[in-house]
């Protein structure tokens, strides 16, 4: 059950910045250059140092970003500096079979042509996103960095909230966001609970090359352990995201590269030729984790720090970005207004509008998850019988690209490509 807020009442105080964001990852740097470009102040506080975050070796993962979600990087202006990094979607496969045995011969396909705004999406690499973010930030005066730190404790007044650093410093702002991670502790501190569960997967996660070109074209292979995603990256290169249960995946990991390799060819194939690693390996551990609310008194939650689900269908950074752009649309057009952005009544318009759609997605993935991680024989004729259902039904497949693309239902302004 939730606690109640902590709340302190004190005298007004001159702020610090309109906005503390407490978390430097992808979401919490795009909020940042989203609210600063809106004319807001913001302060962003993170634990690590910035170099840690714009290593090349910080984060393996490749990103699917949605059509919808390039629109918002180009609003914010980093898209540009993304685009040379970026390897169009052309093309989306979705087969089913067990590993060394191929995929069945019903395959589902969505091709960027069923639709008029061009590509789907672009694959961009971690290692890209960041330094692009990093350095947009570094150009605005607006963004006041804070790195190396960690928030200890955080006290909502009338008027304010208190934000205490490990070293002492405090911290005065009208509003503070949680984009700290699914173990938040913005979130923690302000009595808002979490529901969810593991899955018992793992993502093994790795970058490889290959010998023939993947023409732009993504793989999504189900297997009976969980899902092998093959995305393309710039060059004759695919990002893979491999799910296994946790004990094999730990198994796995533990291989030497040309182990590594052999585990994986059988679930690969040989379609693109013979394949090579083509940087270090990852893991991610896979669940499915959603906050009771996504707003308090002064305090919002963004990204994981609101909702993690699995990354089945790509939507993880996808949803984060869409929870950006809301929270920017609301706080700006408040601000303008002369309201108190910090005021609940405020910032539950932002948990309104995200609410539904976060509950909607994490329902469909897990439930993606569940029918197709198994060896069901009768589930697996199903889920061939739908593959091509969808296949015949040309409005239908239109429908789920441009649910693919980012571009259905109630898209703040970022994500329309339009400033606030």
């Amino acid at each position: 059950m939730d606690n109640p807020a902590r709340i302190a009442i004190s005298p007004v105080m001159t702020m610090n910045s309109d906005v503390i964001i407490v978390g430097g990852g992808l979401n919490g740097c795009a909020l940042a250059l989203a609210l600063a470009g809106s004319g807001l102040s913001v302060t962003i506080i993170d634990r690590l140092a910035s170099q840690t975050r714009t290593g090349p070796e910080f984060d393996g993962r490749g990103y699917a970003l949605a059509h919808a979600s390039t629109r918002l990087l180009a609003a914010i202006g980093i898209w540009e500096a993304l685009r040379p990094n970026a390897q169009p979607m052309l093309d989306i496969k979705v087969s089913d079979g067990r590993a060394g045995e191929g995929a069945s011969p019903w395959v589902l396909e969505f091709d960027h042509a069923e639709i008029e705004e061009g590509p789907m999406g672009y694959m961009v690499e971690d290692r890209h996103l960041r330094v692009a973010f990093q350095d947009a930030m570094n150009a605005l005066p607006a963004i006041t960095q804070i790195a190396e730190r960690s928030v200890v404790a955080q006290t909502v007044a009338d008027a304010d909230v208190c934000v205490t650093l490990d070293d002492g410093t405090d911290l005065r702002a009208k509003v503070m966001v949680g984009a700290d991670g699914q173990h938040s502790q913005t979130a923690q501190r302000a009595g808002i609970g979490r529901q969810g569960w593991a899955y018992d997967q793992t993502a093994l996660v790795c970058a490889i090359s290959h010998e023939l070109p993947h023409n732009g074209v993504a793989h999504q292979f189900f297997m009976p352990p969980g899902p092998l995603a093959i995305l393309p990256l710039t060059g004759n290169r695919s990002s893979i995201v491999w799910t296994e249960t946790d004990a094999e995946a730990k198994r796995i990991q533990a291989l030497d590269d040309a182990a590594y390799l052999d585990t994986l060819r059988p679930r690969f194939g040989d379609f693109l030729g013979e394949i090579s690693l083509a940087g270090t390996r990852f893991t991610y551990p896979l669940n499915l984790s959603v906050a009771h609310r996504f707003a308090a008194p002064r305090v919002a939650l963004l990204g994981d720090a609101a909702h993690r689900m699995h990354p089945i269908a790509g939507q993880g950074l996808n949803a984060g970005l869409k929870d950006v752009g809301a929270l920017a649309e609301v706080l700006t057009l408040a601000s303008r207004r002369g309201e108190d952005i910090g005021r609940l009544d405020v910032l539950e318009r932002y948990q309104q509008w995200r609410r539904f759609d976060t509950a909607a997605m994490a329902l469909a993935t897990d439930s993606v998850n569940r029918l197709f991680s198994n060896d069901n024989n009768f589930l697996r004729l199903g889920r061939d019988l739908g593959m091509g259902l969808v296949n015949a039904i040309p409005s239908l497949r239109r429908t789920l690209i441009r649910e693919a693309a980012g571009l259905t239902g109630d898209l703040p302004k970022l994500l329309q490509g339009k400033s606030i």
